[in-house]
């Protein structure tokens, strides 16, 4: 699939709804753009309610009706009250678009309990507390559709992001979970997880961090507008699940058939590879307990290399996993490889320089 869609301006007498959560920067404001130049009315949940307006008025730029909800997705309470006050002002929800987060960067033994806990209960439990909102408007209608942005590390977890990955790894079971319960009293709601690459968002220039220095994504990177466009497509053209990027197929296959040199892969590439040159900040303000303002934008700071297509595969595309499978693994081996002769030739090297010292 192809970052590009074309897509046919919804007549005026049918303005269906779709509620995003994470909606003021990154792939939530790609998303509200991208549903707003489609005829959606919207109603955008965040916690930072300037950033919101801005999203707002950017919608409302394309004659669509936007509603602002600023509130802390980790509050259950607020989140159904922001549901129910979306739907007696636009009308009944038809689509709910999970995608709320924080993130920790950090080895395990540097975070505290408390991160743990609020990276949880933001990026996990966010996700649960949307669904139960959207499935209280769905449920006595029969119809709806609800959106969890998932990512590759939902199947595989990696040094610096423990937290973060075991969020997206309960938000694929807690969704496996309601898939079924919705399959068994034949309900007509359509659940989809879309599983996606590294995105150039602002995340890398606002989590909190404990490392040497300042995040960034794992290569390749996509542009924010690449899963907007795949999230409008899942709407439209609904599967179990999609997998963007063929960074992610690589990950999932190769984890599922050599998750142990996975681990070497990751251990050998993934520290350095989600850190820039730069020495982080120590003093740099981070979104974990309140949004930083004034870095609220659809684009992060990877635009030079980040692209603007991307493939993305649905989960009926899983007859293909044994071919692309043993790709993956081919190329996983190919690349620890590489890592692996890399790192011993640092260490010739170094032994010679201290030899020579």
């Amino acid at each position: 699939m192809q970052n590009q869609v074309s897509a046919p301006e919804l007549p005026a007498r049918s303005r269906p709804v779709v509620v995003i959560t994470g909606a003021s920067a990154g792939v939530g404001r790609a998303i509200a753009h991208r549903f707003g130049r489609a005829g959606y009315s919207i109603g955008l949940i965040a916690r930072d309610a300037d950033a919101l307006e801005e999203v707002r008025r950017e919608v409302e730029e394309t004659g669509r009706r936007a509603v602002v909800m600023p509130l802390d997705v980790a509050d259950a309470g607020a989140v159904f009250a922001a549901a129910d006050r979306i739907a007696s002002t636009l009308g009944p929800i038809d689509i709910w678009i999970n995608d709320a987060m924080v993130t920790v960067f950090s080895p395990v033994w540097r975070m505290t309990p408390d991160e743990f806990r609020r990276v949880t209960e933001v990026t996990y439990l966010g996700f649960v507390h949307g669904t139960m909102a959207a499935l209280r408007h769905m449920r006595p209608a029969n119809r709806g559709t609800i959106i969890q942005i998932g990512s590759a590390l939902a199947y595989r977890g990696i040094p610096l992001q423990s937290a973060y990955c075991g969020a997206k790894h309960a938000i694929r079971g807690f969704t496996d979970s309601l898939r079924s319960e919705l399959r068994h009293e034949q309900s007509r709601i359509k659940l989809t997880m879309l599983q996606l690459p590294a995105v150039n968002t602002p995340q890398f220039d606002w989590a909190r961090a404990h490392m040497p220095r300042s995040p960034r994504p794992v290569a390749p990177v996509v542009e924010p507008e690449v899963i907007a466009n795949a999230v409008y497509e899942a709407v439209r053209r609904p599967a179990r699940e999609y997998w963007i990027g063929f960074s992610t197929l690589k990950v999932i296959f190769g984890n599922m058939i050599a998750p142990g040199l996975l681990d070497r892969y990751l251990a050998q590439t993934c520290i350095s590879g989600q850190q820039t040159k730069r020495p982080i900040d120590e003093m740099r303000p981070d979104n974990l307990e309140q949004p930083v303002r004034g870095l609220h934008r659809t684009r992060g700071s990877f635009d030079s290399e980040a692209v603007d297509s991307a493939f993305a595969a649905p989960a009926s595309m899983l007859r293909l996993a044994p071919i692309a499978a043993l790709l993956g693994t081919v190329a996983l081996a190919l690349a620890a490889g590489r890592a692996t002769r890399s790192t011993r030739s640092r260490q010739v090297r170094r032994e010679r320089h201290s030899q020579l010292g």
